[in-house]
């Protein structure tokens, strides 16, 4: 299934991170690992955040994927289904 994460990092942690030269280090780890189809970083609300959008095949790869998020980071973390323009027209198709 397609879904959506959105980290949003602490700033505090996020920039001791980026001091220390760590922060590129594990957001390259976690996209090599994941392998998104989109991933995107910006400020949102005030605070860094990253955007991956990637194929999570069963909800057990829910603990893996934000731990590091949470643990290297202390990121607030959401995971939600989300759907391209194709999934959106099988969905609609489905309830004729």
């Amino acid at each position: 299934m397609r879904v959506m994460l959105k980290a949003t990092l602490d700033t505090d942690r996020a920039n001791e991170l980026i001091r220390t030269g760590k922060l590129p280090e594990q957001l390259q780890e976690i996209l090599d690992r994941l392998h998104p189809e989109a991933a995107y970083f910006g400020p949102l609300g005030g605070r860094r955040t990253v955007l991956l959008v990637f194929d999570m095949q069963d909800s057990s790869e829910l603990p893996p994927t934000g731990e590091p998020f949470f643990t290297e980071m202390n990121a607030d973390v959401e995971v939600c289904p989300i759907m391209n323009a194709e999934d959106m027209r099988k969905g609609f198709a489905q309830m004729r």
